[in-house]
């Protein structure tokens, strides 16, 4: 069978909705849009234009809907999941992947954050869903598409031991960056999770005493070490896993994560997986000249980050080392 007769053709979940303890799922309409933007978020923007999803009403369905019909699509073969620890590289290196045509690159879709901190699915629910999406999101929509690769939250981290029970074979990659230079980059435009409150804190593992006592600046440095502690722990108790290190350069993080992942690609594709990286991760126009951050030094304890870092790149030289 192939999709493209399928009334579900080009349509994907991308928002769920808890309402009086029930739970939906709204649908959007892709046309002929490839996930090629930064962000997951601003494809679904993109399409937002069609005539199918300018009417007044939305498509939902209801959560076993969504796992019937999953099973009627072909889907691409899942590659792997990248975590990371953000400004890292990471949407440097979904760019690059986006750019072949193999590729279905999927970067940080709410609809799988919302699935893994919904209170009202089981485990074994939330196993079933998360299979389910992703078999939507990867729908073989292009005859040249083999490859379906995830790059999750920040966060998702603490998630590693579950994901790694919902998919036992996958290859996982943890992506990671000197301490100082996330946190400027977080200086300049601060993301969500690095701001107390947004978030809830329990979601870092971060107890209601640390915050009582902890600076608003220190608090996005205290993120960042449950990060590094989470690559550290998953990564001690995971064979099928790879760290990746931003620092040593973006062609060797690349070069490093499609060895990993054991796909093979034609010159043209890798041509264009390695042109990308001279570009601006966020502008495909702009060349990239590296990070430009202020002189003056961050009002932060590094102490532990250090610690922490240090103990990634040492991490990082076993795994090279191999």
């Amino acid at each position: 069978m192939e999709n493209i007769h399928h009334p579900l053709f080009n349509w994907i979940p991308n928002n769920l909705v808890e309402k009086d303890n029930q739970v939906y799922f709204e649908w959007i309409y892709l046309g002929d849009l490839k996930y090629v933007e930064p962000f997951f978020d601003e494809t679904i923007l993109k399409c937002l234009s069609h005539e199918y999803n300018s009417k007044a009403f939305k498509i939902i369905s209801t959560v076993e809907n969504l796992i019937e019909w999953s099973e009627e699509l072909i889907s691409v073969e899942l590659k792997s999941l990248v975590f990371h620890v953000s400004r890292c590289g990471s949407t440097m290196l979904s760019q690059s992947l986006a750019t072949s045509s193999e590729n279905i690159m999927i970067s940080e879709a709410p609809i799988i954050d919302q699935i893994l901190r919904s209170d009202l699915f089981s485990l074994g629910k939330k196993e079933v869903l998360i299979k389910a999406v992703l078999k939507l999101l990867g729908q073989k929509r292009f005859p040249e598409q083999q490859h379906l690769i995830i790059k999750l939250d920040a966060w998702h981290i603490f998630k590693a031991p579950y994901l790694r029970f919902v998919f036992p074979q996958i290859p996982f990659a943890l992506l990671y960056r000197n301490p100082t230079e996330v946190l400027k980059s977080h200086q300049k435009k601060m993301g969500m999770h690095m701001v107390p409150n947004v978030l809830p804190a329990n979601v870092f593992g971060i107890s209601a005493k640390e915050m009582e006592e902890i600076s608003f600046q220190q608090y996005g440095a205290l993120v960042l070490e449950k990060y590094f502690q989470g690559f550290l722990d998953f990564y001690e108790e995971d064979k099928n896993v790879t760290i990746l290190n931003y620092n040593e350069g973006m062609k060797q993080v690349v070069e490093q994560f499609l060895t990993f992942i054991n796909a093979n690609y034609s010159n043209n594709e890798l041509d264009k997986m390695y042109d990308r990286l001279q570009k601006h991760s966020k502008n495909e126009n702009a060349d990239f000249t590296g990070d430009a951050f202020k002189e003056e030094s961050l009002q932060i304890d590094f102490e532990t980050l250090t610690i922490l870092h240090d103990k990634l790149n040492n991490k990082f030289l076993e795994y090279s080392d191999r």
